[in-house]
């Protein structure tokens, strides 16, 4: 089964993932990061967007 991931080290809180995906992505502004609301995934095409447009490639959406 496919899992969503963020590496919180990496993500720099810019949010693209967040505007794309609502449904699979939030933003906590303490952290101001975004994290994954939904592991399991949704939108396909939306998750493979989100992760294309990350500028430091942090989202990963792999077998476990």
């Amino acid at each position: 089964m496919k899992q969503v991931k963020i590496d919180q080290d990496e993500c720099i809180g810019c949010g693209a993932c967040v505007e794309l995906c609502p449904d699979i992505f939030a933003f906590d502004d303490d952290q101001n990061k975004a994290y994954v609301t939904v592991p399991e995934g949704g939108n396909q095409e939306c998750i493979n967007e989100a992760i294309a447009s990350c500028p430091v490639s942090c989202i990963s959406n792999e077998e476990e």
